[in-house]
C-alpha cells in the first residue's frame, strides 16, 4: 500500500515538474520576442513579470495589467516553437475588447502607445486548431 502512494506521488510530481520544465522553457523564446527588432532600434525592457499558465483546449489564462500613459509597449506570447499557438485579446476595464491578435494570424507580439494610464486584462488562450492543451507564456515589455 505505502509502495502504491509512493508511486502515485512519484508520478503526479514527475508530471507537474515536466509542465513547470516546458513553462520554463518557453520563457526564453518570449524573451527573444521583446528584443526581435533589435535591428530597428526597438528593443523592449520586461517590466518584470512572467505570466504563464497551463491549459487545455477549454481554459484560458487572465492576467491584471495596468499600462502607464505615454508609454510603448510590446505584448509577447508563445506556446512552443512556433509563433503563432497562442491567442491573446487586451480587454480595458470594462471588458471593451481593445485588441486581439487573432485578426493577424496570431501574431505572437504587438506594440502598442498608450497616452493615458489604463487598467487592462489580458486574456491569453491556445489556438485549437494547433495545440490543444500546454504551457503558455506571456511578457510585458516597455520600449527602451
Amino acid at each position: 500500500m505505502k509502495k502504491a502512494l509512493l508511486l502515485t506521488a512519484f508520478i503526479a510530481l514527475s508530471a507537474f515538474g515536466s509542465k513547470a520544465q516546458e513553462c520554463d522553457s518557453l520563457v526564453n523564446i518570449c524573451y527573444d520576442y521583446l528584443s526581435a527588432d533589435v535591428q530597428k532600434g526597438e528593443s523592449f525592457i520586461s517590466d518584470g513579470q512572467v505570466y504563464k499558465a497551463f491549459v487545455d483546449a477549454d481554459q484560458s489564462a487572465e492576467f491584471k495589467v495596468t499600462f502607464y500613459g505615454g508609454s510603448v509597449y510590446r505584448i509577447a506570447s508563445t506556446a512552443g516553437t512556433k509563433d503563432n499557438y497562442v491567442i491573446f485579446n487586451v480587454y480595458d476595464q470594462d471588458r471593451n475588447l481593445l485588441f486581439t491578435n487573432k485578426d493577424f494570424n496570431n501574431e505572437p507580439y504587438w506594440d502598442f502607445k498608450i497616452d493615458n494610464t489604463l487598467d487592462c486584462y489580458v486574456e491569453a488562450y491556445l489556438d485549437i486548431d494547433k495545440k490543444v492543451s500546454g504551457c503558455l507564456v506571456v511578457l510585458i515589455g516597455f520600449k527602451k
